[in-house]
């Protein structure tokens, strides 16, 4: 099997994964998931594809990541890996589609408007 290589996104985060036979490592930005996401949360967002296809332990994974938070980072690891896993077994489409793994989540911030403290706030109106 070569590399498959797929793109997941979320807010600002950029989520680069290739997939690779192996033993079940995932390697995040050269560190391991658990030193990159110490919360457990995180890491079964991570997780979360892998365990609902049953192919945890299969597939090294190494992911390359950038920009958003962690938690924009960590669905948009998630999101590549769900793309990638249909892509091994169209089938696993199946399982992943009404968990929600398959939709790219289009909420992103509002822009901050002129005149406007924020994107909806605005300045202290002052009648007299």
């Amino acid at each position: 099997m070569e590399v498959i290589h797929k793109i997941g996104r979320r807010k600002t985060a950029v989520a680069r994964v290739y997939l690779s036979e192996g033993k079940g490592n995932i390697t995040i930005n050269k560190k391991d998931i658990k030193d990159y996401f110490d919360t457990a949360t995180l890491q079964y967002k991570v997780n979360q594809p892998l365990a609902l296809t049953e192919n945890e332990g299969v597939f090294d994974i190494k992911v390359n990541v950038f920009g958003g938070g962690i938690t924009g980072q960590a669905e948009a690891i998630r999101l590549a890996i769900s793309r990638a896993m249909c892509e091994i077994d169209p089938e696993n489409r199946l399982v992943l589609k009404p968990e929600g793994l398959m939709t790219r989540d289009p909420r992103m911030v509002e822009r901050k408007k002129f005149g406007q403290k924020k994107a909806r706030k605005k300045f202290q109106f002052s009648k007299r």
